[in-house]
């Protein structure tokens, strides 16, 4: 049985369903066993502990560097023996050293088709440059800032109408069934990487090339 952990730092909307997709096995051979959040008030957290899951909110205000603060939740997944690190609205940049720890097994869901528009602003840039197709990205971490390997993608068509909070609503329903089915493939050992590359060899769907 894989250990799961998850990153949050707030509503945890991709956390739930997360949770969801392992209790009704469409993740199978895997729990979520701990969430960690840099947010005292992070919903996230309470969705944890109506689940019965180990829940922390680990302050980085008493911690004096980025290094530091990064010791401290590299100490409680090890506690835990967690084999996958799983970002769900986790908004620090994880240290060199923590990568390094858990490198490639840290994955990331991001609100737009990488590599455009990284960073925070991923559905604002979107609209702001006048994308007709968008959508979201699950991706492994890596030292920079949604440059990893990309594991899946789907595309979200842009309306003329949409607004920030529009858009949002529908990619993050995309969110919901591609994060838990690209931790499933994970999880059943069928991503392989070769550089940048991920190949994906799935019993149900055959073998196909993410790039």
């Amino acid at each position: 049985m894989k250990h799961i952990a998850v990153l949050a730092s707030g509503n945890g909307s991709n956390l739930q369903a997360i949770i969801d997709a392992v209790e009704s096995k469409k993740i199978s051979g895997a729990q979520v066993v701990l969430v960690l959040s840099d947010k005292k008030d992070a919903y996230a957290l309470s969705r944890a502990q109506k689940h019965g899951i180990e829940n922390k909110f680990i302050n980085p205000k008493l911690y004096a560097s980025r290094q530091e603060y990064d010791h401290a939740l590299l100490a409680c997944l090890q506690e835990q023996k967690i084999d996958l690190v799983v970002l769900a609205g986790y908004m620090r940049l994880l240290s060199p050293e923590f990568v390094t720890a858990y490198r490639n097994r840290i994955m990331n869901i991001h609100p737009a088709l990488l590599p455009a528009f990284p960073g925070t602003k991923g559905i604002a840039g979107a609209l702001e440059y006048g994308v007709k197709i968008t959508g979201c990205t699950v991706h492994f971490v890596d030292e920079g800032m949604d440059t990893g390997p990309i594991i899946l993608q789907e595309a979200v068509v842009v309306k003329d109408d949409d607004t920030v909070e529009s858009l949002r609503a529908r990619i993050q329903n995309v969110e919901h069934r591609l994060y838990p089915k690209a931790i499933d493939l994970w999880v059943r050992g069928k991503i392989t990487i070769q550089g940048r590359r991920c190949f994906i060899d799935d019993d149900e769907a055959g073998t196909f090339e993410c790039l």
